[in-house]
């Protein structure tokens, strides 16, 4: 029957679409908050990560641009699984409006978003690890 055109439809708060809402001034803090804590964390490791990519692919030698290459992949990781969290954070903030047309409040923590950094990082060690014991034979 009727289908949002924006994804901003789905997600209400106090009857009002996500797009047009009015937030009050606790509200905007928790949002604030909310984004200095993940969004911009995320974004800062991964700049983090593509700096010391750089400084490993221009100081270091050609035996090492696979290190640097690795830190690179993973900064871009990092940032993906910031768009994620971002697109995540919304579901968290809002009401989602259900097919019925009623509105649904559930709660859902970050666990998804922190498996899948978890597994990131774990498999972007154990290819540093493979590729620094490379390096000695």
């Amino acid at each position: 029957m009727f289908t949002p055109r924006h994804a901003q439809d789905q997600y209400r708060l106090r009857m009002h679409r996500a797009r047009s809402v009015d937030l009050t001034n606790d509200e905007l803090v928790e949002v604030r908050a909310a984004q200095r804590t993940f969004e911009g964390a995320y974004i800062r490791t991964s700049l983090s990560q593509f700096s010391f990519a750089l400084v490993v692919l221009k100081i270091f030698t050609s035996e090492f641009y696979s290190i640097g290459a690795l830190f690179a992949v993973y900064g871009a990781g990092v940032l993906l699984v910031s768009a994620y969290r971002r697109q995540q954070g919304n579901k968290q903030f809002f009401n989602e409006l259900g097919d019925d047309g009623l509105g649904r409040k559930r709660f859902r923590t970050s666990g998804n978003v922190v498996v899948v950094l978890t597994a990131l990082s774990i498999a972007a060690y154990i290819s540093l690890l493979v590729l620094t014991l490379k390096l000695e034979t």
